[in-house]
């Protein structure tokens, strides 16, 4: 799979405990949230529109995203 040239940061608010656990669970995995993350937003974005994800290609039937200048 390409690797991921630019970054976006994604804040999002989570119960503690939830983290706490998450976390915890990454760890044993020896695999970072961030990674879980961006593995798990792959696989519902292909499960959503039915296209494998593949970073230097934009998806076939879903508008652009408006970049802010």
């Amino acid at each position: 799979m390409p690797v991921e040239e630019r970054t976006a940061r994604l804040t999002i608010l989570v119960d503690p405990r939830k983290k706490a656990v998450f976390e915890r669970l990454c760890a044993e995995d020896d695999v970072t949230t961030s990674q879980v993350l961006r593995r798990l937003m792959r696989e519902f974005i292909e499960s959503k529109t039915g296209q494998p994800w593949r970073p230097d290609e934009p998806l076939k039937g879903l508008a652009a995203t408006k970049r802010r200048a």
